[in-house]
């Protein structure tokens, strides 16, 4: 019998349990994508560093990751930091060491995509003003 592969029983996890408990946490820092095939907005449990009007952040699962489908269907993106929802536009970075990016973000969090990510990927939301 073959084993299960690392990135489904984190989405498995990710999806089915510790996001849905997030996202109700009142000072989590969601990101807001448009579902490329519903139009519905999507909300994701992230973390990362506000740098000025610019957010970071580093995907576990890069252009596999749900949400970085949406940004690239629609960039157009709201971000809820400290409790208050901003609007953004959104941008992969594919040449952004993200591993470098990781050592800039929160502990807990660098820790948890350093530890469970397969295909990292920088993320920046340029932030309207």
């Amino acid at each position: 019998m073959g084993s299960v592969p690392r990135d489904a029983v984190t989405t498995f996890f990710q999806r089915r349990m510790a996001n849905p408990l997030m996202r109700r946490l009142p000072f989590q820092t969601l990101l807001e994508t448009t579902g490329r095939t519903s139009g519905l907005p999507r909300r994701t449990p992230i973390g990362g560093q506000l740098d000025g009007d610019r957010f970071w952040l580093v995907s576990e699962f890069g252009d596999r990751s749900q949400y970085v489908r949406n940004i690239a269907a629609d960039p157009r993106v709201r971000l809820r930091l400290r409790g208050r929802w901003h609007t953004g536009t959104a941008h992969p970075m594919p040449d952004d060491d993200p591993h470098a990016r990781l050592r800039d973000q929160p502990s807990f969090n660098a820790f948890g995509v350093r530890t469970f990510g397969t295909n990292l990927l920088t993320i920046r939301v340029d932030l309207d003003p």
